[in-house]
């Protein structure tokens, strides 16, 4: 298995880094994903990119990116141009996975940096 950020370590993953990996998703999937893309759906689910969990926000985020089924969190991602705007990437979902809740701090972090 793969190798996890803690999600306090993403509060100080490097800017420069996140906006090239998020230009990358962004431009080689015609914008249909990318970190920008999540945070601008999360930000339309009344999210508020400050670390903090806001579990109605982040649950309605999960609803319209594809994570969640009838109410539960799934983890069957689809790797797949199909999928739901903003299902790609799925760090934030690994993270939860492992319950710590790290897609609060990917936003929070994908706001300080701008994108």
């Amino acid at each position: 298995m793969g190798q996890y950020f803690e999600p306090k370590e993403l509060l100080n993953f490097p800017c420069e880094e996140l906006l090239a990996i998020d230009g990358l998703w962004v431009k080689y999937s015609k914008g249909k994903f990318g970190f920008s893309v999540q945070k601008e759906i999360y930000l339309e689910c009344g999210g508020i990119p400050d670390g903090e969990y806001h579990k109605e926000a982040f649950e309605k985020f999960g609803d319209r990116v594809g994570w969640r089924e009838y109410g539960e969190w799934v983890f069957n991602v689809t790797h797949s141009t199909s999928s739901p705007q903003g299902h790609l990437p799925v760090g934030c979902i690994r993270v939860l996975f492992y319950g710590l809740l790290g897609g609060v701090f990917l936003f929070s972090r994908i706001e300080t940096c701008k994108l």
